[in-house]
């Protein structure tokens, strides 16, 4: 039965996004006008439903809707703001206020102990926090594209590696079940069993670690990253 978590990747689907940009990874500034036209929808959805077809009273619908859409607001607002700063419109500060570590091309090979590591790529938060600091008198400022200068970044997101690492697992439940199990003797399509013969959906580790083996080849496993990325030797 699929897992209807809000997080969790489940169908074909989702993947289907070559409509929403124009080249091959879609920008910030095409993320905000599209958060934008799904705000609008939900409002619009929620305005017809104070008049529905059939009596019913729909307000907390009606309200959620609009929270939702309040909520899509803010995070295009956010995503506009950062299209402005990775364009190089916005100033940023040269280091982080307080400990002032380097951030971009500046932070490789630097030692950062905390906030959990050296700052080679930014995170949405990081890049708003400089922006208020080049604002500080006298802070040394850059831009976005003057920082990553020289830096040849062929990177993925925490979410993307956490939905390649459930895809992986799966596969890898998948492929335990194809291999026969050299510890209990099961064959091919049957689980594993205990040794007074009790079924177990958990394997025994030859066979896990086989299995593990053949999908991470076929993957191309790299590192904490379970999918090879592209352009990556």
């Amino acid at each position: 039965m699929p897992n209807h978590n809000d997080t969790a990747y489940e169908t074909t689907a989702e993947s289907d996004v070559a409509h929403l940009m124009e080249g091959r990874n879609i920008t910030l500034d095409e993320i905000a006008v599209e958060l934008a036209a799904i705000e609008l929808r939900l409002r619009q959805v929620a305005f017809a439903a104070e008049t529905p077809a059939t009596p019913v009273e729909l307000e907390p619908m009606i309200d959620t809707l609009r929270s939702k859409a309040g909520q899509l607001r803010e995070i295009s607002d956010e995503a506009g703001k950062l299209a402005r700063i990775v364009e190089g419109d916005v100033p940023l500060a040269t280091k982080f206020s307080g400990a002032g570590d380097p951030w971009g091309a500046a932070a490789r090979g630097t030692d950062r102990e905390d906030f959990g590591g050296p700052a080679v790529v930014p995170t949405a938060r990081q890049l708003i926090h400089l922006a208020h600091g080049a604002r500080v008198p006298g802070a040394e400022t850059t831009t976005y594209p003057k920082a990553m200068a020289g830096m040849r970044v062929l990177w993925e997101s925490k979410a993307a590696q956490a939905r390649r690492r459930r895809e992986r697992d799966a596969a890898v439940d998948v492929e335990v079940l194809v291999l026969e199990c050299e510890t209990c003797e099961v064959g091919s399509g049957e689980h594993c069993v205990t040794k007074n013969g009790r079924i177990s959906e958990r394997p025994h580790t030859k066979r896990l670690r086989t299995a593990e083996a053949n999908v991470d080849a076929r993957l191309g496993y790299l590192g904490d990253n379970p999918v090879a990325v592209p352009g990556v030797d």
